[in-house]
């Protein structure tokens, strides 16, 4: 639809004629010299000249106005407004914390039927995830030995997701420092709204390293109102070559899901176990259900500014009299 941002400008419009109306012009003396266009014939010139500056004159006033009737219509900035369109705004901050540790290593997952180590698949997982939550700002920390702000709160979730993909193991140190990471999730999400955070961290091990504990860490998360989703990520059993045979082995022996259960109750979160590659995409799913924070919901209406349709015609005509008027001055 049309749309004019100051409509009040219309009201300019009866301006030439009250100026013309009540302004009394500039007295000028009388030209004391006769210009007599036609010599040839008196009669031609006294009754054909006339009817031609009464029509020049009308066109020149006719263009006139048409001139001040495009600059105020321009003067009221009109433009085209096109069709709502909806912002997604769920509102959400969510952190995804991912463990780099030694022991993500360890190909205990499979995808396409090939074994494939526990970090792989973390990322390949966790990159969908980010791209879906259109509307959230989404973050990333990785950790090891210690943890590293990857990418801050931003609602770039396609920047977010090629850090993740670039992620190696050892890039944090090859330990697992739990708290470290909770207490920089923390530290991070307290420029934002108390009601729409929530931390998701990965974690195949127990705390090893740092100076802050893990429940200790909790405690401040839920303090700030942070939810925490921890997710163990690991196999109950594995088969390995040795020289001696096979041997099956448990390689999550070293994960500590009483810490990670602990966690997520104390902040009203949840505890995931994923043990293969299907319930890890399970889980992500299952988070993508999270009750989003209520907010208004928001629209956008795309705006095409119209006025230099109007102006550029404007100024055309004001060109055209001007050098009009200036001819005519200098044909006296």
């Amino acid at each position: 639809m049309l749309h004019f941002e100051w409509p009040w400008m219309f009201l300019l419009l009866p301006l030439p004629w009250l100026v013309r109306r009540f302004v009394k012009p500039v007295h000028q003396p009388p030209e004391a010299v006769l210009e007599i266009a036609c010599i040839a014939d008196f009669e031609d010139c006294f009754i054909s000249a006339p009817r031609r500056a009464s029509r020049s004159g009308r066109g020149a006033w006719i263009m006139a106005m048409l001139a001040w009737v495009l600059l105020i219509a321009a003067a009221a900035r009109p433009a085209w407004l096109g069709e709502p369109i909806d912002l997604p705004a769920s509102g959400r901050d969510l952190m995804l914390a991912v463990d780099l540790s030694g022991s993500m290593q360890t190909k205990d997952f499979r995808l396409n039927d090939q074994p494939i180590d526990r970090l792989t698949v973390a990322k390949q997982v966790a990159a969908d995830f980010i791209r879906r939550r259109v509307g959230d700002r989404v973050g990333l920390i990785l950790f090891g030995l210690n943890a590293y702000l990857q990418a801050p709160l931003t609602l770039d979730r396609e920047t977010t997701a090629h850090l993740l993909e670039e992620a190696v193991i050892g890039l944090a140190g090859k330990e697992t420092a739990i708290g470290e990471a909770i207490g920089l999730a923390v530290k991070k999400f307290r420029t934002g709204p108390k009601n729409s955070r929530a931390l998701i961290l990965l974690t195949d091990g127990a705390n090893t390293a740092g100076v802050v504990a893990p429940l200790k860490a909790a405690e401040m998360a839920a303090e700030e109102g942070i939810r925490i989703y921890a997710i163990g990520v690991g196999a109950d059993e594995m088969t390995l070559r040795t020289l001696f045979g096979t041997q099956k082995v448990n390689p999550s022996t070293d994960l500590d899901e009483t810490t990670l259960t602990r966690m997520a109750e104390l902040t009203h979160g949840r505890y995931f176990r994923a043990k293969e590659t299907a319930r890890l995409e399970e889980i992500y799913r299952l988070i993508d259900e999270l009750e989003p924070v209520v907010r208004e919901q928001q629209t956008h209406r795309p705006i095409r500014a119209l006025y230099f349709w109007l102006l550029a015609p404007a100024l055309l005509l004001a060109v055209v009299l001007l050098a009009t008027h200036n001819r005519k001055r200098r044909g006296r």
